[in-house]
């Protein structure tokens, strides 16, 4: 939208309405040519930036495509490594739990012969005093 110079009376009266009219239209017309120029380096400078920011935007695509591949390996390398330190866990526990299995088994089997070795004990004196408290009477 062309915005119309307007010049002082004075001038109009100095310079003549002619000329001045004229250098009016001249103002005018470079206006409008610096506002196309303008608009003509604005649409360029915009697609410049436009492409730059589609070549960044690719490019961190890119990058971020990589980053994540990466952690996508250190993970799976990771997981494996858990996965075998679980492995080896379970097989020492497994290992563990038979060995306190087999010891507790063999000290309950030490503790029923006990138990019965003293029960025949009692039992062998609770009859010998019977037979003697029987002999007493």
């Amino acid at each position: 939208m062309p915005v119309t110079a307007k010049l002082s009376r004075k001038f109009y009266e100095t310079f003549g309405d002619e000329i001045t009219n004229e250098l009016v239209d001249w103002f005018n017309q470079v206006d409008l040519t610096y506002r196309g120029d303008l608009r003509e380096l604005n649409e360029l400078n915009f697609a410049r930036f436009d492409a730059r920011l589609e070549q960044r935007c690719a490019e961190f695509d890119a990058k971020l495509e990589r980053r994540l591949t990466e952690f996508e390996a250190r993970f799976e390398h990771l997981e494996a490594q858990i996965d075998l330190k679980l492995e080896r866990f379970r097989a020492e526990f497994e290992i563990k739990l038979e060995r306190f299995r087999t010891e507790s088994d063999a000290k309950l089997d030490q503790l029923r012969a006990e138990l019965i070795k003293w029960m025949f004990v009692f039992w062998i004196g609770t009859v010998a005093m019977m037979f003697l408290a029987r002999a007493i009477d």
